[in-house]
């Protein structure tokens, strides 16, 4: 994805490894490692509420990058795969998990490596963040900060205001709540349905501040027509909505416009029903939107599915290592693809 600032994937998920080629970053650029060192730990599964998957992360630079600054040709990354277990994933060859791509993919792709999903696999997120670290190194030497937290697990849910502080704050607690009330809460819905061999889904909101007044394009450049484009984009995400999103068509005209008020010789808005984005552009008030992943697919509970050898209906059972509820790994990426956006059209001078 990205016109100037492009971004591209390769790997799968029990394959040697997982990177990504991102070309564009203009020359001299600095590069922290440890801050994309950071943003790699924030995507790591939490003990207990995460999978038993553990891998190092380590960002190897293969070429790109110079004394800690982009030498100006393409930056390639590599993330080395080391815990792998292949055995459990042969069986869906004929019987495909619902919830995931195999069916498609095993009916599309004839050469289809199914093994932990394949190229479909939420490990390859984490190349996203790896880049998108870089991207929001970009963003911030210009004042643009990230940030994003859960807003929702299962049915425990967020209903407080929250700014890029109490995002910032989520990074110090395993769900990515704001809270340490909230935290406890989200952490014992998800081991509920750990406990029942079941999943749970979640909502992660995202902040970012520092946007001048009509940073953004318009129609199929609009600042949140690809933002939303590279969010779905992400493995499990069902849907996206900026500022009040679906709930603003229960207001009036009247209440949903933000209203704009001078204060301190800038202009700003009283409210941001529109999260920020008007026309497709920053109207100069936090971006903020959220974005909806469903439960995780791969569960312990007995399932239905097809026998694809037998065309008979049949059942499954999962074994293997997965996370009871992906949000909180989720929010890390969330932040990832929407620096790589931001970073993209601000390259271009939208």
């Amino acid at each position: 994805m990205g016109k100037k600032l492009r971004f591209s994937l390769f790997g799968k998920s029990h394959g040697p490894c997982v990177g990504c080629v991102l070309e564009g970053v203009p020359q001299g650029t600095p590069i922290d490692m440890e801050s994309l060192a950071h943003d790699m730990a924030l995507r790591k599964p939490s003990k207990g509420i995460g999978t038993d998957r553990i891998e190092a992360d380590k960002v190897d630079v293969i070429c790109g990058i110079e004394d800690g600054k982009a030498d100006g040709n393409a930056i390639i990354l590599e993330i080395a795969n080391g815990n792998v277990d292949d055995s459990k994933y042969l069986p869906f060859e004929e019987t495909p998990r619902p919830g995931h791509a195999d069916l498609p993919a095993l009916l599309a792709l004839p050469k289809f490596d199914i093994r932990g999903g394949g190229q479909f696999s939420g490990r390859l997120t984490a190349a996203i963040v790896a880049a998108g670290g870089i991207a929001r190194q970009m963003l911030a030497a210009k004042g643009i900060v990230i940030g994003s937290f859960c807003h929702s697990i299962g049915n425990v849910e967020d209903c407080d205001e929250r700014g890029i502080e109490d995002a910032k704050r989520s990074e110090g607690f395993p769900t990515r709540a704001c809270t340490p009330e909230l935290d406890a809460m989200m952490s014992d819905c998800i081991m509920a349905a750990r406990k029942d061999m079941d999943s749970v889904g979640g909502v992660v909101e995202c902040i970012v501040t520092g946007l001048p007044i009509g940073f953004g394009g318009i129609w199929f450049e609009s600042l949140d027509a690809e933002l939303a484009h590279a969010v779905f984009g992400i493995p499990a995400c069902k849907g996206v909505e900026f500022g009040k999103g679906f709930d603003i068509t229960r207001m009036r005209g009247s209440e949903s416009n933000d209203a704009y008020r001078m204060k301190d010789g800038r202009i700003v808005t009283k409210t941001n029903n529109m999260g920020g984005v008007v026309g497709g552009m920053s109207d100069g008030a936090d971006l903020v939107f959220r974005a909806a992943f469903k439960p995780t697919p791969s569960i312990g509970a007995k399932q239905e599915t097809v026998d694809l050898k037998t065309c008979e209906d049949a059942e499954l059972e999962i074994k293997g290592r997965h996370d009871p509820c992906i949000a909180p790994r989720a929010a890390s990426v969330v932040e990832a693809v929407t620096a790589l956006v931001l970073a993209d059209q601000m390259e271009r001078g939208l």
